[in-house]
């Protein structure tokens, strides 16, 4: 990564615990892409649910040449997200989906469809 990992918390307890998964997560980005510009996660605790209890919102963007991919994960409707570490391993796990979609694009892997 060129520039340093920006990691927020909001509404919620900087945990040094979170930060270092984060952290550790965000290094092996770099085997799907070499050539990130800027990575930022924020983590915050989505509205609480009466019958799911507090659950957690994970935003990740990251800046590449020539684009931004982004990925966000909701609490669904299960209790998963409840704990913050699920929440920040399904974020990672679909940035990384995309990722690898944005990088096969970039390299012309990918057909797409002409428009007339």
């Amino acid at each position: 990564m060129q520039l340093p990992l920006q990691i927020s918390f909001r509404q919620m307890e900087h945990s040094q615990e979170i930060e270092a998964d984060i952290r550790e997560r965000a290094a092996k980005l770099d085997s799907f892409a070499s050539r990130i510009m800027s990575c930022r996660v924020v983590v915050q605790p989505a509205a609480k649910h009466r019958e799911h209890g507090n659950q957690y919102a994970v935003r990740i963007d990251i800046t590449l040449p020539g684009g931004e991919v982004v990925a966000t994960r909701e609490p669904a409707n299960d209790k998963e997200h409840q704990d913050v570490a699920i929440a920040i391993r399904d974020a990672f796990d679909a940035l990384n989906r995309q990722l690898q979609d944005y990088v096969r694009r970039q390299r012309g892997d990918v057909k797409t469809h002409r428009r007339d």
